[in-house]
């Protein structure tokens, strides 16, 4: 009987492409609402940023708009073109800008539609991934299963685990009100999914290409290599012959190409847009100082080291320089970040599941924090699901923790975000809170792993 409750179980799973069609659907009529939305409301359902990328994109396109005549040192010899850093708090490449340029000549809501459709596109390859990379050595995935039905079964389980991405309220509320971040994880799937396929050249160019989009998937570089160099070392220890390879001709390649990207897309973009793209797209974020809308408890330390007359840095005692030095926080979270990388990624624990790690430590200690930082890491969990061995009661605790910690430093949060009141110190115990608890939930996560070892390895 199991055999055949199993079957009609999977037969009742609606095939991937028609899941493609119902989340293409949903992310349609959700942009069609927003514009209905914000043209009827004084809440907008559009994300601020995007009015911020939608500007950029107008001044690149316009360069004689208020004199934005873009400041590099080659722009002037080539043509005129516009500086989308005119746009105040656009910190974002200008390869972004230029991607919705069409917002102006076609529709306003362009940019939305090109974030919805790299939604599909980032469900394509999660289901495609665990099609040919994950589930095929997950052999408790149906035990009672014969052979001749496993690739049915293996097709309902990545359906299903692919609609928990396509159809996560936090991915396409993200996407359809005008966030970007759906472009960044196009990019770090495309790189996961080449370095599974053992595409490395064509991995470490999406790599270079990940981190000048945002700079954190070059965290994701070192559990490259120490992938790459644990597959041509017996053992699991860390003697010479190891450390001898980390240097070897494969990493090294892997390395100049990935590193090469990134310099030669931010060489063409300082020659067209100059220091003001440096600063923007990458210092600014090394000294954030974000004392709200941040989940992180170093908000607090930013609040009281925050210096509202104007003065620098050299103004305060040494202790308050330390608190406010962005390495009081840069430390620790590079230190977790890049050593699990390393340390897993010698260990053959899987690229999904060590990527998965990294960034969630690279999330939960950041400096700055919001709650789209989140879909960096959970865009992973699709991928981790066949290989965590917890039951469903933790399954739930995780859920609850994760969700309630958020829930409860957001109810505070409404109080001095909108009510004005003076809770500094209780939204910082809130945040301790929110760290402890993610940081079980991420321990949770590791226990259950169950890392597989095949003749194929390369995971």
């Amino acid at each position: 009987m199991q055999p055949n409750t199993s079957a009609a179980w999977q037969d009742r799973i609606p095939r991937f492409e028609k899941l493609l069609v119902i989340s293409a659907v949903l992310r349609v009529v959700l942009i069609l609402y927003s514009e209905w939305h914000d043209a009827h409301s004084i809440v907008k359902y559009t994300d601020i940023d995007y009015r911020v990328f939608s500007d950029a994109a107008r001044f690149i396109l316009y360069p004689k708009l208020q004199g934005n005549i873009a400041k590099g040192p080659l722009a002037p010899i080539f043509f005129t073109v516009g500086d989308p850093y005119t746009r105040e708090t656009y910190r974002y490449t200008p390869l972004l800008a230029i991607l919705l340029l069409p917002n102006e000549w076609l529709h306003p809501s362009f940019g939305k539609y090109l974030f919805a459709a790299c939604d599909l596109i980032n469900g394509a390859l999660i289901y495609r991934i665990l099609m040919f990379h994950i589930l095929p050595y997950t052999k408790s995935l149906a035990p009672d299963v014969s052979a001749k039905n496993s690739r049915r079964f293996m097709r309902a389980h990545a359906t299903l685990l692919a609609a928990t991405h396509l159809l996560n309220p936090l991915v396409f509320t993200i996407s359809t009100r005008g966030s970007s971040e759906a472009i960044l994880c196009t990019f770090v799937l495309l790189t996961l999914f080449y370095a599974l396929e053992r595409r490395q050249n064509v991995a470490a160019v999406m790599l270079g290409l990940s981190a000048h989009w945002k700079i954190y998937p070059i965290i994701y570089g070192v559990s490259c290599v120490s992938v790459m160099t644990s597959q041509r070392v017996d053992g699991k220890g860390w003697g010479f012959a190891y450390l001898r390879l980390l240097a070897g001709r494969q990493p090294l390649c892997f390395a100049l190409l990935s590193g090469g990207t990134f310099i030669i897309l931010g060489a063409v973009c300082y020659a067209m847009w100059g220091y003001p793209f440096l600063y923007e797209a990458y210092l600014y974020h090394t000294d954030r100082r974000d004392h709200r809308h941040n989940f992180s408890p170093y908000f607090y330390l930013i609040y009281l080291t925050y210096s509202s007359s104007g003065g620098t840095s050299a103004d305060l005692s040494i202790w308050r320089q330390l608190l406010r030095s962005p390495f009081t926080s840069l430390i620790p979270q590079l230190t977790l970040s890049l050593g699990t990388g390393l340390v897993l990624g010698r260990l053959s624990a899987g690229l999904p599941f060590v990527w998965f790690v990294q960034t969630f430590t690279f999330v939960l200690f950041n400096r700055v924090c919001t709650s789209q930082y989140f879909i960096w890491y959970t865009l992973f969990i699709p991928l981790l699901v066949p290989r965590i061995n917890i039951s469903w009661k933790k399954w739930v605790m995780c859920g609850a923790v994760w969700m309630g910690t958020q829930a409860m430093w957001l109810a505070e949060a409404y109080k001095l975000e909108f009510l004005g009141d003076d809770v500094f110190l209780g939204l910082w115990v809130r945040s301790l809170v929110y760290v402890a608890g993610h940081a079980w939930v991420l321990g949770v996560i590791m226990s259950g792993y169950t890392p597989f070892v095949s003749c194929n390895q390369h995971t």
